[in-house]
């Protein structure tokens, strides 16, 4: 071999080396700086709830953000809310997939016969909460931290869990307040930082009952809110965080007046019944007597703008009625009507414009559907689909394991990008 080729020879082992040296030492750096070696964090996925937003409500003109989040990504027709389409039970079945015969928040108001006292829309024991596991139980249990900003439920341990960040409800703190929490814990760092998260809007809700679902003062609190979703988008994106948003409302709103109401001390004696819970819905446990049994007959007949049956009788179509936290008669009004009694009437401190809790297939219970984010495709409206069914879809954009459910994850596995 000539002696140029042998220094060529030479240089090329040189090269390589320090090629093999080059490697070696950036594989050295990574392995010992975390901060470079670490896989960058998944989007976190944001659950929120406007409470009381119809899903008609979109089309009014007052929700720029929310408009832009459904043109950019997906939205229902409609949601179709679960039976009663009242606050508590439905905000339980968005997190747990299941109808509330199987979650157990059966109304905003309700007894359970192997429990004392009343549940309240306060009530914290465990014990109430208990027959169904929600989504940011599953998510701790395996190792993806949360965090709630209001949602029923989540300020109570539930099957020995809690969310790693959460707050009790207080609605005296403004839109604007809770978005700025719900960043804060995003600013957290990555080994508290949570991945799931909800937030909770009430005032449309509120307005809605107070004012009717077409007063100026609903698109008012519709603005207001669509602000704060504004806010929370552009926090995210001064942030760097490109997150997966799920928006949806527990149930619509229906006008009502006080001169549609069905007063039941002129359908039955009261006395010789126990009320559970009144208004669009309302609960009977009937005792035992002639002058119990006697009141079920006079419910259970035809009735202009109500309609009752045995709990074991409700239409199947509702998924209700087999959980015995149902009282013993159910009755529901036709839309736009309330049922009291002169005792609940006294009671109320204004008349309602504005209810819920209705058939949940009227579209005036139609609740709000937006799913926006890198999980998500864009451009894509949906045909109404039943509220069971976000559960496995946050299940899956999470990787979490699910939990027994009555949701159907194929209804909405065409909105995924991935």
């Amino acid at each position: 071999m000539s002696e140029k080729w042998g220094r060529v020879l030479i240089m090329k082992d040189f090269f390589r080396d320090l090629a093999r040296l080059a490697i070696a030492l950036a594989a050295s750096i990574l392995a010992t700086s975390p901060g470079l070696a670490e896989t960058p964090p998944k989007p976190p996925l944001i659950l929120i709830s406007i409470d009381g937003f119809r899903a008609d409500y979109l089309n009014r003109g007052f929700s720029p953000n929310l408009s832009a989040l459904a043109a950019g990504g997906v939205r229902a027709e409609r949601m179709i809310p679960a039976f009663p389409s009242i606050t508590f039970p439905n905000h339980y079945t968005l997190v747990t997939g299941l109808y509330p015969d199987h979650h157990g928040i059966v109304n905003n108001t309700f007894e359970d016969p192997k429990l004392p006292g009343v549940f309240k829309m306060a009530s914290k024991e465990e014990a109430w909460w208990d027959e169904a596991t929600p989504i940011w139980v599953s998510a701790e249990r395996q190792g993806v931290a949360t965090a709630t900003m209001f949602w029923p439920g989540s300020d109570t341990v539930i099957h020995g869990v809690r969310p790693q960040h959460w707050e009790l409800f207080n609605p005296a703190v403004s839109s604007d307040e809770r978005v700025d929490k719900v960043l804060g814990w995003l600013d957290l760092p990555q080994a508290q930082r949570p991945r799931f998260l909800t937030l909770y809007f009430n005032l449309v809700d509120t307005n809605g009952h107070i004012f009717g679902p077409d007063s100026p003062q609903v698109g008012q609190a519709i603005a207001k809110t669509d602000a704060a979703i504004g806010r929370l988008i552009e926090g995210l994106k001064a942030r760097g965080i490109s997150a997966d948003l799920i928006i949806v409302s527990d149930h619509g709103m229906a006008a009502t007046a006080p001169e549609r109401t069905i007063v039941l001390d002129d359908v039955i004696d009261v006395s010789a019944v126990h009320m559970v819970f009144d208004d669009a819905v309302s609960g009977v446990d009937i005792p035992n007597t002639p002058a119990g049994q006697a009141a079920r007959a006079k419910l259970l007949a035809a009735h202009d703008h109500m309609t009752c049956w045995n709990r074991t009788d409700i239409p199947a179509r509702f998924h209700y009625g087999a959980n015995p936290r149902v009282p013993d008669v159910i009755c529901a009004a036709e839309v736009g009507w309330l049922i009291e009694t002169r005792e609940g009437l006294a009671k109320r401190h204004f008349p309602l414009l504005g209810e819920h809790g209705y058939d949940n297939q009227d579209p005036r219970m139609g609740a709000l559907f937006i799913a926006n984010g890198p999980a998500f495709r864009k451009g894509v409206v949906v045909k109404p689909f039943p509220n069971v069914d976000v559960y496995p879809l946050m299940t899956r954009v999470l990787g979490l394991k699910a939990e027994p459910n009555d949701g159907n994850f194929a209804e909405l596995e065409p909105i995924l990008a991935r």
